[in-house]
């Protein structure tokens, strides 16, 4: 019996000493432990776009598989263009260059844009952190201004002075639906390069307004936002009134013709994928998969969306497969639509 329990002494150091291995890593985890991911930014920091980017940049890793670290990368130009096109064509397409696109690029190319050089389905969709559930996109002016409403912009007199971004940003877009199809009275000042710019040009006297979302003005301009030194007088990207909007019609609202609703509708459906992050076309099955469920599942985590909340960003997420449904819809407008939707932003204009 001493002998049997020398015996299982011995064996039961030797288990001891030589421990089992660790489990293996997966291929994914593999990829991404250790490495250092791009995630792109088609505009200067302090819009929305940038913002989101760095709440979504501090708390994905904790669902990706190895956790890798992610760091922001600001690559404005040409509405945030140039991002797109960068990611499309020319950005490594294995998982280690990611993007938060601007919702309006995919539209551009279903208008057929020259200088959207890509496909808007073969982008790898993670998802968006925000649908547009609780959020609008605003016509604002500064507060201290002589136009009250936007009666006032509907009748002669001063205009308006609009800033916007380069063709094919949503504010540009939103500022010609105001001045082109709604006929009010407003004039836009073209080649600022984000939100927080046009801010200061308002707080300058350089510009009255700018069209620009609820989230973007409470997350990048929280001060003048809660004193009330700019106010809304019309809000895009909804069907109905925002209930902390009510006295902001809707740009459905003020449009005075059917032709004219189907316009502003055929424009405001990038808002329903107001915040989406993709990477090139291409990745690894596995590796899109990570993303997908990595971002979804990111997008609905309480710390994330605590923070992301506190910052006045709107959470309420779709999946990668909404999103493709979406530009779907929007590859699916009749072409008479589009057409005068591409004149409207002809350079000319």
């Amino acid at each position: 019996m001493k002998k049997k329990s020398l015996l299982g002494l011995v064996l039961l150091a030797g288990v001891q000493a030589f421990p089992s291995p660790a489990p293996a890593q997966s291929p994914v985890e593999s990829f991404f432990r250790g490495r250092t991911i791009s995630l792109l930014v088609g505009f200067a920091p302090g819009g929305v776009n940038d913002i989101s980017a760095r709440v979504v940049a501090r708390h994905l890793p904790r669902f990706l598989p190895g956790a890798p670290n992610i760091v922001v990368q600001n690559q404005p130009g040409a509405g945030g263009l140039t991002a797109s096109n960068f990611l499309y064509n020319a950005a490594p397409k294995d998982g280690t260059v990611i993007a938060s696109l601007d919702r309006g690029s995919p539209q551009l190319a279903i208008q057929g844009d020259r200088d959207a050089k890509f496909d808007p389905l073969k982008f790898t969709w993670f998802g968006s952190i925000s649908s547009y559930a609780n959020d609008a996109y605003m016509l604002l002016v500064n507060a201290s201004g002589p136009t009250k409403s936007v009666d006032d912009l509907r009748r002669a007199g001063p205009v308006t002075r609009l800033g916007a971004v380069a063709a094919g940003s949503s504010n540009l877009v939103f500022a010609l639906v105001a001045k082109e199809v709604l006929r009010l009275n407003v004039d836009i000042i073209r080649g600022y390069t984000g939100a927080a710019p046009m801010f200061l040009a308002m707080q300058g006297g350089e510009l009255d307004g700018q069209v620009v979302g609820l989230s973007s003005t409470r997350a990048g301009q929280p001060d003048l936002w809660a004193r009330k030194l700019v106010r809304p007088l019309a809000q895009f990207g909804r069907t109905t009134r925002l209930p902390e909007l009510a006295d902001a019609p809707t740009g459905r609202e003020l449009a005075p013709d059917e032709d004219a609703r189907s316009l502003v509708a055929f424009a405001e459906l990038p808002f329903f994928m107001a915040l989406p992050f993709a990477a090139p076309p291409g990745l690894p099955p596995e590796r899109a998969k990570a993303y997908e469920d990595g971002f979804m599942a990111m997008a609905r985590d309480p710390a994330f969306v605590a923070e992301a909340e506190k910052l006045g960003l709107d959470v309420s997420p779709i999946g990668a497969e909404a999103l493709r449904g979406l530009l779907a819809r929007s590859a699916a407008t009749p072409a008479a639509v589009i057409d005068r939707y591409n004149a409207l932003l002809s350079p000319k204009r």
